[in-house]
């Protein structure tokens, strides 16, 4: 094994290896897990700086998707191309795979157990406040704006279409996307035509 690959290899183990940890360690989502993500990456591996990780962390808050998932995908691109980014990710999302695995056959095996039906029944009031919240900080962040009636129109037929009409909700999103596109008044770029004058 020559110096290159050996050295190669090396990478490929610390990718892993850094992102499986923060993967199994992270509990709470991805935004905890950034602490453990820059001490990996910035403190022990150094892989970036301060600097260079903080402008990653902000691109991928900006961006769609898990945060902590994101950042695992990039920072192991740099170090290793696309097999650092393959590894990064599966890293990151291989303990939180096995573990709903494990414990979805848990549930399977004891979903006749009163314990285990106890169980789900509790949790399933708490996700529905927990959508309710989401949902209402979402219509008052909507509200807030001067569009008060588009607001309520969009929030009316979405409720029809998916209550009534039994539409899909990605349907709707779309179809609600696509309206907003293409609904945006487009105002003129002064500063371009003042400047083409003068």
């Amino acid at each position: 094994m020559s110096d290159k690959s050996g050295s190669k290899w090396k990478k490929a183990v610390q990718v892993f290896t850094a992102f499986f940890k923060v993967g199994i360690l992270g509990y709470g989502g991805g935004p905890s897990s950034i602490p453990l993500v820059h001490q990996e990456v910035v403190k022990k591996y150094r892989w970036m700086n301060d600097g260079e990780f903080s402008d990653v962390l902000a691109l991928g808050n900006a961006l769609p998707g898990p945060i902590a998932t994101k950042m695992a995908g990039y920072i192991g691109y740099r170090v290793l191309g696309i097999t650092g980014c393959i590894l990064g990710v599966l890293a990151m999302v291989l303990p939180t795979v096995l573990l709903m695995v494990l414990f979805l056959s848990l549930l399977s095996a004891y979903k006749a157990s009163p314990k285990v039906q106890g169980m789900t029944g509790a949790v399933t009031p708490v996700v529905g406040v927990m959508l309710a919240v989401l949902a209402y900080s979402f219509f008052k962040k909507s509200w807030e704006k001067k569009e008060k009636s588009v607001t309520v129109t969009v929030g009316l037929i979405s409720a029809a279409a998916i209550g009534l009409l039994d539409i899909h909700p990605a349907v709707i999103i779309g179809g609600t996307l696509l309206f907003a596109l293409f609904s945006k008044e487009k105002k003129p770029v002064t500063g371009e035509k003042e400047g083409k004058a003068s």
